[in-house]
């Protein structure tokens, strides 16, 4: 599968949202309902967890698994690549490091940054948050649909550019719209009863 295509519906993992859920099964049931690709993001958690968590789900699931922030534990874990947000280590002098076929991705969330990572030999930049969001309280902003565009237009050529923060079914489209080529979500999906349903819905209003 193309990345544009593996990048079309994104889910983070999110351990207070899955509120003691098996997060390898909640994981399937949102890929059973249409999620490309699963972020293992485990904020503040010990590195041998996060590596547990990210070997079960390459091993249970059949889209890409990355792991944020943490290239060593997505190299240890077997995963298909790593997100990295602007305070890790700059994606440039990571990438002569990993193997050919690892996917990095970056975090964008203004001109300042856009600028600054414009070099860096990224497979996909993530821009956000497109909307308010109550799952990452630092994030900033919302910049809506135009804001989104406006940086998406500064990504180079033929990169792949996805919306993250504050996603639902009922505003996906609108980044559809903007030119995103996926979406990255984490409440829409957890907050569900129903991961697959809300995937389904997801990817729905998104295509």
């Amino acid at each position: 599968m193309a990345l544009v295509d593996q990048l079309r519906l994104m889910v983070i993992t999110d351990a207070a949202l899955l509120k003691g859920r098996d997060p390898v099964d909640a994981c399937r049931r949102a890929v059973q309902g249409g999620a490309t690709m699963v972020q293992v993001r485990l904020k503040h958690a010990p590195a041998h967890d996060v590596v547990a968590l990210a070997r079960a789900l390459v091993a249970a699931l059949a889209v890409p698994v990355l792991v944020d922030d943490r290239v060593d534990v997505a190299l240890a874990a077997g995963a298909a690549g790593a997100h990295l947000g602007q305070e890790d280590p700059p994606l440039d002098a990571l990438r002569p490091h990993v193997p050919p076929g690892f996917l990095l991705g970056v975090s964008v969330g203004s001109a300042r940054e856009a600028e600054g990572t414009r070099a860096w030999p990224a497979d996909y930049w993530s821009i956000g948050p497109c909307f308010a969001t109550a799952t990452k309280p630092d994030a900033g902003p919302p910049l809506g649909p135009d804001g989104f565009a406006a940086l998406a237009r500064r990504a180079p050529a033929g990169m792949p550019v996805i919306g993250v923060g504050g996603i639902t079914a009922a505003n996906a489209g609108q980044l559809a719209r903007a030119g995103a080529a996926g979406i990255a979500v984490v409440g829409a999906v957890w907050n569900a009863s129903d991961p697959a349903a809300a995937a389904r819905a997801l990817r729905a209003a998104s295509a």
